[in-house]
């Protein structure tokens, strides 16, 4: 009994992993899933001494004008090693969607350092208003009312 071709081609087609010229392999290797990234990230946060933080119920991590929200997280912190970890299911969204939301979160004493915040954003941020030019060009005295030259002359005349 003779084989027909495009059957054998199909059947070598279905075991070939890789391009022409690889291995031919009886089946497919099947890859381990990422669960062991997750036990060694957990195994390092454990030597590092993080602790579990209950009862937080949002995490919001505001960068330039998104804001990367945590709802129910799971907070984990080491205030030793200077580690947060904050993992659960993030959402993005637009600072100004989220602002009348996180105010109402804020106390008294918060929203003050947020406007000093803003201001002080705004007072270095390029395009927002006048900004303030400095001229760098010039060599600071070393004491009111002497320059480089004169100490230089004093330290001559010492000698």
């Amino acid at each position: 009994m003779q084989m027909n071709r495009e059957r054998l081609m199909k059947m070598a087609g279905a075991v070939r992993t890789g391009g022409k010229g690889s291995v031919r392999r009886k089946k497919k290797a099947v890859h381990k899933t990422t669960t062991t990234d997750d036990k060694r990230l957990q195994s390092t946060l454990k030597r590092i001494g993080v602790n579990a933080i209950p009862a937080i119920e949002e995490v919001n991590i505001f960068k330039d004008d998104i804001v990367i929200q945590f709802t129910n997280p799971k907070v984990q912190a080491s205030i030793a090693a200077n580690t947060w970890v904050v993992s659960g299911a993030p959402q993005t969204k637009k600072l100004q969607d989220i602002l009348p939301q996180v105010l109402g979160h804020l106390g008294p004493d918060n929203l003050d350092n947020l406007k000093r915040l803003a201001e002080e954003i705004q007072k270095h941020s390029p395009g927002a208003g006048a900004i303030a030019q400095e001229d760098d060009d010039e060599v600071p005295e070393l004491v009111p009312g002497e320059t480089f030259e004169a100490a230089a002359e004093e330290k001559t005349a010492a000698s």
